[in-house]
């Protein structure tokens, strides 16, 4: 029998990228942006886009919480655990890599 891989955690030491196969896409007929992959479309909010374009590979999740805390005046645990909540969501979809 085989054993499923290991789902991949978010941590503040991770470095989200968007995968290959994950592109972002802006929609003129709706205004909006469009995180596109096969057989999905996503339509993320405004702060789930501040996330997702700092998930460039080289940035670490901690460094994306802390500059959004500054960005956003808010608190930055509680940034830092929306963004590593948000992180593991998209990444268990397949649509980051950590």
């Amino acid at each position: 029998m085989r054993t499923p891989p290991e789902r991949p955690l978010a941590g503040v030491s991770s470095r989200p990228a968007l995968p290959r196969h994950v592109r972002m896409h802006f929609d003129p007929h709706r205004g909006a942006w469009a995180l596109l992959s096969p057989e999905k479309v996503l339509w993320p909010d405004e702060i789930s886009l501040a996330i997702l374009r700092r998930c460039d590979g080289r940035s670490e999740a901690g460094t994306i919480a802390r500059e959004l805390a500054l960005e956003y005046e808010a608190d930055e645990a509680e940034v830092r655990a929306d963004v590593l909540a948000f992180l593991q969501d998209w990444s268990d979809r397949m649509v980051v890599r950590l």
